[in-house]
């Protein structure tokens, strides 16, 4: 009697049969691109095509399967049970099974008891991961381990979050690193995330077998984790069938199961209800109606800074200047704090060519009546500005964001950020800071989170961000890595939801991620009284309204919200000027002759190794970044 296994996966559906002796007689692995339904639909109807109206036992397994087993009355499996029935069937001597699909890794080990650990919250190291990282290439997943074949070098790149990769790799890509080197970086990033993430410390060891479509279909994949575990051949399991494993131990657990005609199968298929999978959840809408956004815009118009004719100004200003992970920011003020001047630009992977730049088009409309007396600099590129432009200070984000705040709201107590890649939550008590968090390992509440989806219906951040105020159904899209939401997204399209609803659920969910995720927020009490919310994502109102609908309060988004840490610098500089002083930041003439040169090379002065980036400017100074220790501050290369 013949047996049928479906393992309907995040990504795919895999389909097999199996005789009497457990031998394969029909297979088929396709993606479903969120169509589950049809596409488990199309593959019967192929297999009845194909076998004709046999008789068989079937069984459904897989993260996807549970509704449709329900709806077409077939037995469904774990499919850890499924995968592990397989393996002690075809593969007894396995000691470890490393499986990677669409959304999902698993490490199991096989002992006394069987083990399992798999990915929960974050898409990391999963072949989602990889596909992303491929359109960052302009390929797909073939040409990365194509392309990784012939590489030389493998980079750091972080595999804990999609869009952290991404900022490792778009510097390495505009510094002309070869796409091989990139490409298994990319794999050696997906090696490091699954041992270090799944096995927790956990020795692999033994007979090692390697399972799922990525393992199956990418060979350089495989090849890093055999080289990073350092297995003997002796000592790798890769089984022909590899990537159907799971359906084949669900076919193999249906055994016991009543028989049916393929026929039946179909019939069963065509008269479902196919609306009862649907998934999607509906919130209530940012807006009721116009007016209610007409006086929501009117009261956050209120929060604007006071403003000036920069070719008016005479004697001192001060420059601010953030340098963040994506974007460079600059403010200059006069005495009065008046702004005089601001710069919002992408670094495109070069924070120096944007302040450069920035100081250029200050340079030029800056009027002779007026000098820069003091200029302070902070974020993640805080050092490498006061190296190559001889910025006078620098001051941790985080206050200078607190000095910008306490300016717009005197007596501020309650302080949230949200930028492209990072957040920031400020706690405030007697005027200091006396909590701080930050997102580490996962930037689904951030704004590049919003971009991302803007991008895939090309449209821009604003565009996409007005689809979301007058939506009247808003998707529920829950707190989820944004890997993984793709699939809601995908599912929420296809049951009808416009663009604005799934735009205004996405201002929720970020709102929601970072509120419950990185903030962890027991009640909303914790957010205080005097709210100040500031970074590039709250100019997007429907997050702004997000906020205020989650928390049941008002809040205040300054209109430069996204130049809030630069606005901190350039107050900070004006209260720490010294008189009769003038800053060293580099003059027009300077600039002219400033140039950089980079260097790359591999300290080796301790185990880390560090890759190191030597920034060394025509002044004579130089700067060096990628160290892990004080060791390679030196710049000493081996």
């Amino acid at each position: 009697m013949s047996k049928l296994g479906i393992d309907i996966g995040s990504t795919t559906v895999k389909l097999v049969v199996l005789d009497d002796e457990n031998k394969v007689q029909y297979s088929r692995y396709e993606r479903h691109m969120s169509n589950v339904f049809e596409k488990v639909e199309e593959l019967i109807k192929d297999m009845y095509q194909e076998l004709g109206d046999i008789s068989l036992r079937p069984v459904i397994t897989g993260s996807g399967g549970l509704s449709l087993a329900k709806l077409i009355d077939v037995r469904f499996e774990q499919e850890v049970i499924s995968c592990s029935r397989a393996v002690e069937a075809l593969i007894p001597e396995t000691d470890v099974a490393i499986e990677l699909g669409g959304e999902d890794a698993k490490i199991t080990f096989y002992g006394a008891t069987v083990e399992q650990r798999m990915n929960g919250t974050c898409a990391g190291g999963t072949g989602a991961f990889i596909d992303q990282m491929a359109i960052l290439l302009n390929t797909d997943a073939a040409g990365l381990n194509e392309a990784a074949k012939d590489y030389k070098v493998i980079y750091p790149i972080a595999a804990r979050c999609g869009v952290f990769a991404k900022t490792d790799i778009q510097p390495l890509i505009n510094d002309g690193a070869d796409k091989a080197d990139l490409a298994a970086s990319i794999f050696q990033a997906v090696v490091n995330q699954t041992i270090s993430g799944l096995a927790c410390g956990h020795p692999i060891k033994g007979k090692v077998a390697f399972l799922g479509g990525p393992l199956s279909f990418l060979s350089e994949l495989r090849k890093r984790f055999i080289e990073t575990l350092e297995l003997p051949d002796e000592d790798v399991i890769f089984p022909e069938d590899s990537k159907f494993f799971v359906a084949i131990g669900a076919a193999m657990l249906a055994e016991k199961q009543a028989e049916v005609t393929l026929a039946e199968i179909v019939k069963r298929m065509d008269e479902a209800d196919k609306e009862q999978l649907s998934e999607s959840k509906h919130i209530e809408p940012l807006f009721r109606d116009l007016h209610e956004y007409r006086d929501f815009k009117a009261r956050h118009d209120k929060a604007k800074i006071k403003r000036r004719d920069l070719s008016k100004a005479t004697g001192r200003v001060y420059l601010g200047i953030d340098a963040g992970s994506t974007t460079t920011k600059a403010t200059l003020i006069d005495e009065e704090k008046n702004l005089l001047y601001s710069f919002y630009r992408s670094n495109e992977g070069n924070p120096i060519e944007a302040v450069r730049s920035m100081l250029y088009e200050l340079y030029d409309q800056l009027p002779n009546t007026a000098y820069i007396a003091n200029v302070c600099a902070t974020g993640y590129g805080e050092n490498l500005i006061k190296a190559a432009f001889k910025a006078d200070m620098g001051e941790i984000e985080t206050m200078a964001h607190y000095k910008a705040a306490e300016e717009f709201l005197p007596g501020v107590d309650f302080i949230l950020d949200i930028g492209g890649q990072d957040m920031k939550c400020l706690k405030i008590k007697d005027g200091a800071i006396y909590n701080i968090m930050l997102n580490e390992a996962c930037s689904s509440g951030c704004g590049s989170f919003l971009e991302t989806y803007a991008k895939s219906v090309n449209m821009d951040t604003k565009a996409f961000a007005k689809e979301a105020l007058l939506a009247e159904n808003p998707v529920d899209l829950g707190t989820r890595c944004t890997v993984f939401m793709n699939s809601k997204v995908k599912q929420a399209q296809k049951e009808g939801a416009t663009i604005g609803d799934i735009s205004a659920g996405l201002s929720y969910s970020v709102i929601k991620n970072a509120l419950y995720k990185v903030i962890k927020l027991r009640n909303t009490d914790e957010t205080g009284n005097k709210i100040v919310v500031q970074g590039g994502t709250f100019m997007n109102n429907a997050v702004l309204r997000s906020i205020e609908q989650i928390i049941g309060k008002e809040v205040v988004r300054p209109d430069i919200a996204g130049l809030m840490g630069a606005y901190g610098c350039a107050l900070i500089a004006r209260n720490h000027y010294v008189k009769g002083t003038r800053s060293s930041i580099l003059s027009r003439e300077d600039l002219g002759r400033f140039s950089v040169e980079h260097v790359n090379g591999r300290c080796k002065r301790c185990e880390n190794q560090c890759i190191l980036t030597i920034n060394k400017f025509s002044n004579g100074t130089r700067y060096i970044t990628g160290n892990r220790c004080e060791k390679g501050a030196g710049g000493n290369l081996h």
